[in-house]
């Protein structure tokens, strides 16, 4: 039995999840789906300018591992391009990252006689 996978940390869902070509290929229309962790990837890597362990990081996971998040989104997008196809992201193994909550401060203590 193969150990769980790790949930990946996404910060924000992409605020769109469908791209489509504007001439459909001659060859008939095809499909790619990203992964949202792919996307996120994609994001930090490419658009926000991170090194892959600052971006592993933010993710929640290993550099080795972001790395080929980031391969496997590169492909993806660059298969959408080349052969017109629809480029859809959806799915993933992911969450959002918890939130910090303000703790109440405890007054006293063990040892303290107040």
């Amino acid at each position: 039995m193969p150990r769980p996978r790790k949930m990946r940390f996404v910060q924000t869902p992409p605020s769109v999840s469908t791209f489509v070509p504007e001439e459909p290929p001659p060859w008939g229309p095809g499909e790619v789906v990203l992964p949202v962790e792919g996307f996120e990837a994609i994001r930090l890597a490419d658009f926000e300018g991170l090194d892959q362990g600052t971006a592993a990081i933010m993710m929640n996971v290993s550099r080795q591992t972001f790395g080929r998040i980031l391969a496997e989104a590169r492909k993806a997008v660059a298969e959408a391009l080349v052969m017109g196809k629809v480029l859809r992201i959806q799915g993933g193994h992911f969450q959002f990252p918890p939130r910090h909550r303000r703790r109440r401060r405890r007054r006293g203590g063990y040892g303290r006689c107040f």
